[in-house]
């Protein structure tokens, strides 16, 4: 369901400032920032936050390495946007040739141990949350992820299985690579907040 809303906002002001950040950035604004002015309580600020903690908080995993992890959260569910997307900001901080090998087989993937055993245990969080045990996670400890690691990937993991859905329910448009990368370029310097 495609709301047009999302193309071209709800209201004058909202309207003239999408066609304005548009215009400065060079492409038409993406959906996922579209959708923020849609309704404040749609998609608000405690998603913002809650995003920006996972995404750009402190933790043990780059930054790359988050958003390959919301890559794959989005492949596991079929979201085309948020795959471009993510991967396009990843390979801002990783060689896009292992972004791509992981995106196509993360088992096989030059990764380090510790990004395959957490992307083991957040497949399973996304597709078969029922069979995510402590089996599971021992065997990501054992591979040298550290708990603090687990805890956030699964708060990425967490917001992208959300994002995604909607992404995907509200009829995202797929912007071209170049889009993509200029939006990667915006989300890397102002964050998702």
């Amino acid at each position: 369901m495609r709301l047009p809303e999302v193309e071209r906002g709800d209201g004058l002001r909202t309207k003239m400032l999408i066609r304005v950040i548009s215009l400065a950035l060079g492409a038409r604004l993406p959906d996922a920032a579209r959708v923020a002015f849609y309704h404040k309580g749609f998609v608000g600020t405690a998603l913002g936050a809650w995003t920006q903690g996972a995404m750009r908080g402190p933790s043990e995993w780059s930054v790359a390495e988050r958003e390959l992890m919301a890559a794959m959260v989005a492949k596991w569910n079929s979201c085309p946007f948020c795959v471009g997307a993510h991967r396009a900001i990843a390979v801002h901080g990783m060689d896009k040739v292992v972004a791509d090998a992981a995106l196509a087989d993360y088992r096989t993937a030059p990764i380090p141990e510790t990004l395959r055993a957490t992307l083991a245990v957040l497949e399973t969080m996304t597709l078969r949350p029922d069979e995510l045990d402590g089996e599971q996670v021992r065997a990501a400890l054992g591979a040298g992820v550290t708990r603090r690691q687990l805890d956030d990937a699964a708060a990425v993991a967490a917001v992208f299985n959300i994002v995604t859905r909607y992404a995907n329910a509200l009829g995202f448009a797929i912007p071209t690579d170049a889009e993509f990368d200029k939006a990667a370029g915006m989300m890397l310097k102002r964050g998702y907040a």
